[in-house]
């Protein structure tokens, strides 16, 4: 008769989030929530021009049915405005690629009262990779984490899908901002971007 019991099944462990010191408002406090937002976010590979975009949450709820934002692409550069404006008052962020040639897509993103050389926030890892980080300016700390989803539904869609998490108190509509920007990325590999 054995006396010790058998070890219990290890216990999963709980992902943390480190909460932001302040909400982190780019397109609108709407936008907000106090815990961590699970989005899929979904590209027709096969479409032209501009992608059609589906953002929706783990329940496959439609979160944005219209385009909440406009975004301008000169070279190398992308500017987010709201709604269908162009003005210099509607301008939301731009985004730049950190530097001339790089294997990992890491983009710089300035709100428009930031004139100098660091950051308001940092996309590092590439679209194409398994996935990539949003950084809160220079910082470690983290704002939203994206990842690949590979399904057979998407392969017979031919579509490319991403899970986000959005972290709690960060705008995640500007987090889905940077994902169409980053899917622009890749789809012009030509280097004229």
């Amino acid at each position: 008769m054995a006396t010790g019991q058998a070890p219990g099944n290890p216990i999963p462990a709980m992902r943390t989030f480190q909460p932001v010191e302040h909400p982190v408002v780019v397109i609108g406090p709407q936008y907000l929530a106090q815990y961590p937002v699970e989005l899929v976010v979904s590209s027709k590979l096969w479409t032209l021009g501009e992608n059609d975009f589906k953002v929706s949450d783990i329940n496959g709820t439609n979160i944005f049915p219209s385009q909440e934002q406009k975004i301008r692409t000169m070279h190398r550069r992308w500017e987010a405005f709201r709604g269908e404006s162009k003005e210099e008052k509607d301008l939301l962020f731009t985004a730049k690629k950190s530097k001339l040639f790089q294997f990992k897509t890491q983009l710089d993103v300035f709100l428009p009262n930031n004139k100098g050389e660091v950051p308001d926030f940092k996309v590092k890892g590439g679209y194409g990779e398994s996935s990539c980080s949003i950084l809160l300016g220079d910082s470690n700390t983290l704002l939203a984490q994206m990842h690949r989803l590979h399904s057979l539904k998407t392969m017979i869609l031919d579509s490319d899908s991403f899970g986000v998490t959005v972290y709690p108190s960060v705008d995640y509509a500007f987090i889905v901002a940077l994902v169409v920007i980053l899917d622009e990325i890749n789809a012009d590999r030509s280097g004229e971007d």
